[in-house]
């Protein structure tokens, strides 16, 4: 039986978290996945789940927040004729494949591991945002196929891995080719959809049956967690959205990059 106090404690870190997920969903097309995933590593962590399924849990619970989160966003960034749909037409059999594939390996590896990529990621992201230079470019326009469908498998891949919803690469990779942030923050929050789909799917299979899940847990996804944050992330999506269209880009990118040497800060300190 989990303490009163401590369950309103995880309560109110939940609540917090999903307010500050909503509003970066909206305002980097990430989903909230990348705050999510390490603030419900440290809540679950109050709740003594176990190691073994702790980081497991929290990568599979930010995907499943993130399904209707990453609707919301896109529908907010819809209305302003901003994704590239072209783009996201062209990923929707890679991006999910490179789920699929992330969702096996979830089931193999340490929890140690799903860190250690987070972070890795996190830092070389956030550092390529910060210090971004026009010379970084490696063309005027997206690549074509076969390389942007490898490029959507290993966002995909990575991404699901990572807990987020594909804005962290997704962003990087449109801007890296010459589209405008604002553009690759509405885009990502459609490749959101193509991610948080399957990987809850995934994370559901890959924890199935596990002994060590804490109440109200099916496979690597926390149903007490997903109800109580999803509300507060829909509520805030729109208002970040709206938020990323008030800055200039390179104050978007700063800002980005900024915040995910902050999370990967995080990460790196839990594994150290």
């Amino acid at each position: 039986m989990v303490p009163l106090q401590e369950l309103l404690w995880f309560v109110s870190v939940l609540a917090v978290a999903g307010a500050v997920a909503g509003f970066l969903a909206g305002m980097f097309g990430i989903g909230g996945g990348a705050i999510l995933v390490p603030v419900l590593y440290q809540a679950f962590t109050l709740l003594d789940t176990a190691d073994s399924v702790r980081m497991h849990l929290s990568v599979g619970t930010s995907l499943a927040v993130i399904v209707p989160t990453s609707i919301s966003s896109f529908r907010a960034h819809y209305k302003r004729k901003a994704p590239d749909l072209a783009l996201l037409k062209s990923w929707i059999i890679p991006v999910p494949l490179g789920v699929i594939a992330a969702s096996v390996i979830a089931a193999w590896v340490s929890g140690s591991v799903l860190r250690i990529i987070f972070a890795v990621i996190a830092v070389l992201v956030g550092l390529r945002m910060i210090f971004n230079r026009e010379s970084w470019r490696l063309g005027t326009d997206l690549p074509k196929n076969p390389l942007r469908a490898i490029c959507g498998f290993f966002i995909g891949l990575l991404s699901a891995l990572m807990g987020v919803g594909g804005g962290v690469l997704n962003n990087t990779f449109m801007t890296t080719f010459g589209r405008t942030v604002h553009q690759a923050v509405a885009t990502s929050s459609g490749v959101g959809m193509l991610i948080s789909l399957p990987g809850l799917v995934g994370y559901l299979w890959a924890g199935w049956g596990n002994t060590d899940l804490p109440i109200y847990s099916t496979g690597y996804v926390n149903w007490i967690a997903v109800v109580l944050t999803i509300p507060i992330t829909l509520f805030m999506a729109p208002l970040g959205a709206a938020a990323a269209h008030g800055l200039k880009s390179r104050q978007l990118e700063t800002a980005f990059g900024v915040f995910m040497l902050i999370v990967a800060g995080r990460f790196i300190w839990s594994i150290v």
